[in-house]
């Protein structure tokens, strides 16, 4: 197992591709800590895989220092932070024209911020161990630029933006942190929110055409968060089934 003794933290781990993920880490050995805004379903999913789960707002500053903290007072250390959370199934496609500033705020504060928020809590605690790894995962729309769709690519872009600069600033402290991009990947809120036609269109644009599952995903993030991607940092790793080439 590629993660004996690690400690995960998995950001909207409770559903859909976060749930995937947290199962996962706990396959290769991690102590997994998932932290999600749904309080219910953040306690059933922690049953389930037998893990730790902590209610969490990503969004705010006092709600994602306290799950650090208590991340640090159950298991001791954090060695993997996934920043997964993010606003994407519920999001109508809209011209600029049509989207609301407080849609636009809400995005930006949690797929930015919320991803800020998270590096910022969990980096003096890897500082202190000498080591951690951080996965932000972003979208690989970056690559098509999806029209009507601004305000999702904009924060996704931001994301990516950030793990770079980071990479310089955290080498030096033993931190590597990277970017995952999956494709269109078809989960419950995901054929709820999205037409069939996009579905199909989607399939038909990769080289692999057929759909994207949560479970395509799961064997790159283990990688990025396993001693394999030791040397590897500041990189975005696109799992798309070839719709785009990065």
């Amino acid at each position: 197992m590629r993660l004996a003794g690690k400690v995960a933290i998995v950001t909207g781990g409770a559903q859909g591709l976060g749930r995937v993920y947290a199962q996962r880490l706990g396959s290769e050995g991690a102590r997994v800590v998932i932290a999600d805004i749904n309080p219910s379903l953040t306690e059933s999913t922690a049953r389930a895989l037998d893990c730790l789960g902590i209610s969490t707002d990503v969004s705010e500053a006092a709600s994602v220092q306290s799950m650090v903290e208590r991340t640090v007072a159950e298991h001791g250390r954090i060695d993997v932070l996934i920043n997964n959370a993010a606003l994407f199934g519920p999001l109508r496609y809209q011209s600029i024209e049509d989207i609301d500033v407080e849609l636009w705020d809400r995005v930006m504060a949690v797929n930015v911020r919320g991803v800020f928020l998270c590096c910022r809590a969990v980096v003096p605690v890897m500082k202190r161990q000498g080591s951690g790894k951080i996965i932000n995962i972003a979208s690989g729309t970056l690559l098509s630029g999806v029209p009507n769709f601004s305000h999702y690519i904009a924060s996704k872009g931001a994301v990516f933006a950030l793990t770079r600069a980071l990479a310089r600033e955290l080498g030096p402290a033993g931190i590597t942190i990277n970017t995952l991009a999956p494709g269109l990947t078809v989960t419950e809120a995901v054929k709820m929110n999205h037409p069939t036609a996009q579905l199909e269109r989607s399939r038909l644009s990769r080289a692999l055409a057929r759909d994207e599952v949560p479970e395509d995903l799961e064997g790159a993030l283990a990688f990025l968060a396993s001693d394999d991607s030791n040397f590897m940092t500041g990189q975005m790793l696109v799992v798309n089934g070839g719709a785009q080439f990065w």
